[in-house]
């Protein structure tokens, strides 16, 4: 392998979201350079973060009917019985939900938890309070993902957050997709909802670290035991 080959294979892609972002970092880091210095290099830091935060990693997702994997990557800030939004469809009754806060260090490309059709989706206005808020599932600007996977359908959710203004869908209603496969994006700290059917158990703990399209969130087919975890 040539060192110029090595060199991009230890690379992780940017998301084409993400090229203006980044280009117009840059353009202004030079521009500071030359007015002065010291805010050049702050202006390279900012440009170098802003090249992390679009970052497009390649995930290896399990593939197997049933299994529901995280949509977004970040910390598990919530798992509890919740009543999914009105928009989705899913009733009135409160479903296991799993909560996924995402900081603005964390890759912001969110993927689909199951292979299945896209049943809806739907964008639904709001506020941008923060996203790591319980209010937030109810209050914030957000786009409902409603997926249709094996007899069961399970809802994604993204919410908009504090920083977080621009919610950016890549699929589309009718579209079968994969498990892990890319969905969509929120730029700049956010959150994602994951409503799963009734009687399904998470298999993930509060405080847990989630990579999407890798981690499992929970096994539709299982009828696995509650689990126990501990921090070590």
């Amino acid at each position: 392998m040539s060192i110029v080959a090595s060199i991009r294979s230890q690379l992780v892609p940017i998301h084409r979201e993400g090229y203006p972002f980044v280009g117009s970092f840059a353009l202004a880091s030079l521009i500071l350079f030359m007015l002065w210095t010291p805010l050049g290099w702050i202006g390279t830091v900012l440009t170098i973060w802003c090249a992390l935060f679009f970052r497009d990693p390649v995930r290896v997702t399990p593939v197997r009917e049933g299994i529901v994997v995280a949509p977004a990557d970040g910390r598990i800030a919530k798992v509890i019985n919740a009543v999914p939004p009105l928009e989705t469809g899913l009733g009135s009754r409160p479903l296991p939900r799993v909560s996924i806060f995402m900081s603005v260090f964390d890759c912001h490309v969110n993927r689909s938890p199951v292979a299945g059709r896209i049943e809806e989706i739907v964008y639904h206005p709001g506020a941008f309070v923060s996203a790591d808020l319980d209010k937030a599932s109810e209050d914030n600007e957000r786009n409902a993902f409603v997926i249709a996977t094996g007899g069961a359908r399970l809802a994604v959710v993204q919410i908009a957050g504090l920083v977080a203004r621009r919610i950016v869908c890549f699929s589309r209603k009718g579209a079968t997709v994969g498990a892990g496969e890319r969905i969509g994006m929120i730029r700049f700290g956010s959150r994602v909802d994951v409503y799963l059917p009734e009687g399904v158990r998470p298999l993930v703990a509060e405080g847990q670290s989630a990579i999407a399209g890798e981690t499992v969130l929970a096994d539709l087919r299982a009828a696995d035991r509650e689990r126990t975890f501990r921090v070590s």
